[in-house]
């Protein structure tokens, strides 16, 4: 007897291939950045079986302790940032009609299409010392000659913040959308100001999709890669940039490999973070 679509799908063999998927492309090479996270580095840029956990000690030290606060740091701003944006961006799409909100959305979206590459090089000519705003404000008489404002920290700041809106944007569309509009009503005929009828009810009513933005953006700007080295100096390098220096110019693959660990690690922890704090709050 022939199956059913629907007896295929609940069947065995999605889960068997959806859980080989996995083994081979997620933990096969976790696994083996595990390993190599513990081996010994040896003069020469080569390096031996062992067990070490010096790679994993190095972290607390005073260096890398700084270096590991201000990636998180910054990329804990920028999620911030963003996710304020997205969220008044978002709500007021969705007080538009139907035209609107299909209009902003293909706008944002298309920002997703452009490369990191295309947008750390528009925003380090924005940032520029004559063509970009130090030249606008010289012209304008607000400084005495034209200044460079990357690289910098407030330019690697904007640029995460730009490339996490759009994310925080899709995430919260469904959501606001699909809050009824009669709930803030309600609570402006109370007597509660726009900004008050916001704060009161859609934040709570929408606080698991605020939660798992900033996650997501927090997630994505810490991989960030190309704008770390275009936009900013070397102590503002994100951990992936670290990963790469330390891999490629330095050649210390254990070491490189322990903080590749303690990247994905902390994804998945934020990851485990947001489905219980959902589970809580719905």
């Amino acid at each position: 007897m022939k199956k059913t679509d629907s007896e295929f799908r609940s069947g065995p063999i999605p889960g068997v291939f959806a859980t080989v998927a996995l083994g081979l492309f997620f933990f096969v090479p976790f696994a083996i950045m595990l390993t190599f996270s513990f081996y010994h580095k040896i003069p020469g840029g080569l390096y031996e079986p062992a067990f070490e956990v010096d790679n994993y000690l190095r972290f607390i030290s005073p260096f890398f302790t700084q270096i590991l606060l201000i990636s998180t740091g910054l990329c804990s701003l920028a999620s911030i940032l963003a996710l304020f944006i997205g969220f008044i961006l978002t709500y007021f799409m969705s007080r538009m009609n139907k035209r609107g909100r299909t209009l902003w959305l293909i706008l944002l979206v298309s920002l997703l299409s452009l490369s990191e590459v295309i947008i750390g090089f528009s925003w380090s000519i924005l940032f520029s010392r004559t063509a970009g705003i130090g030249g606008w404000m010289y012209t304008l008489g607000l400084l005495d000659a034209p200044r460079a404002f990357a690289p910098g920290f407030g330019a690697l700041l904007t640029a995460l913040t730009f490339i996490c809106v759009p994310f925080i944007v899709l995430v919260m569309f469904p959501p606001l959308t699909r809050l009824p509009k009669e709930w803030v009503e309600s609570a402006r005929m109370l007597g509660a100001t726009p900004l008050r009828a916001v704060i009161t009810v859609v934040v709570p009513s929408v606080r698991p999709a605020l939660i798992a933005a900033f996650i997501l953006a927090f997630i994505y700007s810490l991989g960030s890669y190309v704008l770390p080295i275009m936009l900013g100096k070397p102590r503002h390098w994100t951990i992936s940039v670290h990963i790469t220096d330390q891999a490629l110019y330095q050649a210390n693959i254990p070491f490189a490999s322990a903080l590749s660990v303690f990247l994905i690690v902390t994804a998945l922890s934020l990851i485990a973070l947001i489905s219980k704090l959902q589970n809580r709050f719905t």
